[in-house]
């Protein structure tokens, strides 16, 4: 049902079906609509938050779809998340959600009405783009979107509820994108990568998840400055066992620069970053 393709880090190269990530598109609105029929979520001046963020990540599951099928260039897919921050913008203006952001050491920033027409796609942009950008190694993009989701969860009170379905499915394509079974694709990525920017913008949790995403942020400027002014990209070596690098051009690069590790290890070493930068977002969230 599903087209395969060979996992480049495997001795053998194995065919491994990809783009499962719809799964995670079709349970994850199904639960939202249902919370919604259910009125668990009360809906408020017209707009419901369950749908907002089901249409999300229906956008998003098409965006990944559509670049699975034909490859979309990245000067285009770059901003087509900001077609998907519609309904965001819709949400944050009825319910009047408040425009400023509290930073560490900076104090409150009313962005006024800017808020609504650049902060919010300004951020859907980054956040879908970032997180979709660090992949490529078996549970790499699934693990540390489940540490985000879940450490935006313990932060989000009464809304976390918003994420049990969605964190189940990603749990559960997370234990078999890990173990090599399947790849969730650019589907699963762009899909979480909405999920994320859509509930920090329903619960109004914006600065923790920067805080959260650090690491993709850092992963992504060195893709982009080392593409910009070297037109380089950045690649792994693979000698059927261990992987290296004799650059630094991306996060995974900066890891086995001129050091051998397996990929399991890679893996472990950037979720544990990830951990790391959530952890900082919920410190500064108590702290607060």
């Amino acid at each position: 049902m599903f087209p395969k393709v060979p996992d480049q880090h495997k001795p053998s190269k194995p065919l491994i079906p990809n783009g499962l990530g719809v799964f995670y598109v079709l349970v994850s609105t199904a639960y939202l609509f249902l919370i919604y029929f259910f009125d668990v979520v009360k809906t408020s001046n017209g707009v419901s938050a369950p749908l907002t963020l089901a249409v999300c990540i229906l956008f998003g599951g098409f965006m990944g779809l559509l670049d699975d099928w034909i490859d979309v260039r990245w000067r285009y897919k770059a901003f087509l998340p900001i077609i998907a921050s519609i309904p965001l913008v819709s949400l944050a203006s009825k319910l009047a959600l408040r425009t400023s952001v509290s930073l560490p050491f900076l104090g409150t920033i009313d962005f006024g009405p800017a808020y609504y027409f650049l902060i919010i796609p300004l951020l859907v942009t980054i956040i879908t783009n970032t997180v979709n950008q660090l992949g490529g190694l078996n549970g790499l993009e699934t693990v540390c979107p489940a540490i985000i989701m879940m450490g935006l969860m313990a932060i989000s009170g009464t809304q976390a509820i918003l994420l049990y379905g969605p964190l189940a499915i990603w749990l559960l394509l997370a234990a078999l994108n890990s173990s090599g079974k399947i790849f969730v694709g650019n589907t699963g990525s762009f899909a979480v990568g909405m999920t994320l920017a859509g509930f920090a913008i329903i619960s109004d949790l914006k600065f923790d998840l920067v805080i959260s995403i650090l690491p993709y942020i850092f992963n992504s400027s060195l893709i982009l400055l080392t593409y910009f002014f070297y037109r380089t990209k950045a690649s792994v070596s693979f000698d059927g066992e261990k992987l290296s690098s004799d650059h630094i051009r991306s996060l995974v690069t900066a890891i086995t620069y001129r050091r051998r590790l397996t990929e399991r290890q890679v893996v472990i070493v950037i979720s544990v970053i990830v951990a790391i930068s959530t952890f900082l977002a919920l410190l500064i969230q108590w702290l607060s």
